[in-house]
């Protein structure tokens, strides 16, 4: 089976095999890279236990303390080289203004899960074509975070030796923050870099700029990372040099995702094609 018979020039038959191996494999490989219809109950569960599995390897590296207060040092100092190490006076001047960092608490503490959540489940009900393809682009983002979370362990500003940073959830007693308070023990003080608070946030700007219609979302979308990198600065849990790690993931995401599509998210179609059925072979005439 699998094999036909050619005829050579000397009249003999001879076998031809059928590459029946190679082109399964292709057809496999097509059928993986083409964007299927998402099915709810399957991305519950992978959005839990994927980001279950996330929390578990984040908090599981080790806090190395002391490395960790070395590499936030030369951090800061690289910054002051460059001249941008404004994070102590952004800490200082938001946190005099009460209503204003309590609300930047409360904004690190749940935007980050609402929002993203909430674009993913845009995507699945508006634009079931490109969900898959975008949401590799989150998936690969925060995977490659987690190396960058075990390989180079930094404090955020706030645990600083000898820093003058404002630690905003202690002084003013707001809830919800993994980073400060009676759930600090849950969650590890030391994977500040890369910040998937940028490389999330981007990720969803950037899918509601480009996927968007109505102009004043748009600019909403290209606001929301902005706003991020502000917050995340403001109440001293980031330096900007960890938005940028996070930018580098998320660009580490897309190339992900256009290497196994073969196109970017957001140019693949809006709706999922129809699955062509094969027609039944009709009976031919005797």
């Amino acid at each position: 089976m699998g094999d036909s018979t050619v005829t050579t020039l000397e009249g003999r038959e001879e076998a031809v095999p059928h590459p029946v191996a190679d082109s399964s494999d292709r057809g496999l490989l097509r059928r993986l890279r083409t964007p299927r219809r998402p099915r709810l109950w399957f991305e519950i569960l992978l959005i839990a236990v994927s980001y279950w599995t996330y929390s578990l390897i984040r908090n599981a590296v080790p806090e190395q303390r002391a490395e960790a207060l070395r590499n936030a040092d030369w951090i800061w100092r690289v910054e002051h080289d460059l001249g941008i190490a404004v994070e102590e006076s952004v800490n200082h001047a938001v946190n005099s203004v009460t209503w204003l960092i309590v609300g930047m608490n409360y904004y690190y503490a749940t935007l980050h899960f609402v929002v993203t959540l909430g674009v993913l489940v845009w995507l699945f009900r508006y634009h079931p074509g490109r969900y898959a393809a975008t949401r590799m682009v989150l998936f690969a983002t925060t995977g490659v975070a987690l190396v960058g979370y075990y390989l180079y362990p930094l404090a955020p500003p706030r645990l600083m030796n000898g820093g003058d940073f404002v630690d905003t959830v202690m002084v003013h007693q707001t809830w919800g923050s993994m980073a400060s308070g009676d759930l600090k023990n849950m969650s590890n003080q030391y994977a500040a870099m890369p910040s998937m608070h940028i490389g999330w946030s981007l990720w969803c700007g950037l899918t509601i700029f480009a996927l968007a219609s109505v102009p004043w979302v748009r600019v909403l979308g290209l606001l929301y990372p902005a706003a991020t990198l502000v917050v995340i600065v403001a109440t001293a849990n980031h330096f900007w040099l960890d938005a940028v790690g996070g930018i580098l993931c998320l660009a580490f995401g897309f190339t992900v995702a256009r290497l196994w599509y073969g196109a970017l998210p957001y140019r693949l179609p809006q709706l999922v094609p129809p699955v062509s059925r094969p027609r039944p072979r009709s009976a031919s005439p005797r």
